[in-house]
């Protein structure tokens, strides 16, 4: 797919869509992504009452906007409040946790899901 042309988002016309099998709430709203023909996905998320494992198939940038999260990384918490931003390289194993935060991410690639497939 080609790359589409710049593209103005307003925040509150954003749609915050639920991420499944996720204990409380953790929504995403993405930017951009590999169906913008961008390698690089970006977006917002809230995340409230949750705490969950991931392992990252991507280099990934946070930032808290609002509220505050705790990412449990290698037996240390970084506790990030707003306009903390954190680097996540590719492969790292962590726990995402919020009470109530708003967040904005950017990964690379955005097509990790397809890479990590074997597409």
């Amino acid at each position: 797919m080609s790359k589409q042309p710049p593209r103005l988002f307003r925040f509150n016309d954003l749609k915050f869509d639920p991420v499944p099998d996720i204990k409380g709430t953790f929504a995403v709203a993405e930017i951009c992504n590999a169906a913008l023909g961008s390698e690089l996905g970006t977006g917002f998320a809230r995340f409230t009452n949750v705490r969950f494992s991931w392992t990252t198939s991507y280099d990934e940038v946070i930032t808290v906007l609002e509220g505050e999260m705790r990412l449990h990384i290698g037996g240390e918490v970084f506790v990030l409040g707003p306009r903390d931003t954190m680097w996540i390289p590719s492969g790292t194993s962590l726990d995402y946790e919020a009470s109530d935060a708003l967040t904005h991410y950017a990964i690379h690639p955005s097509n990790w899901q397809e890479a990590q497939a074997g597409g």
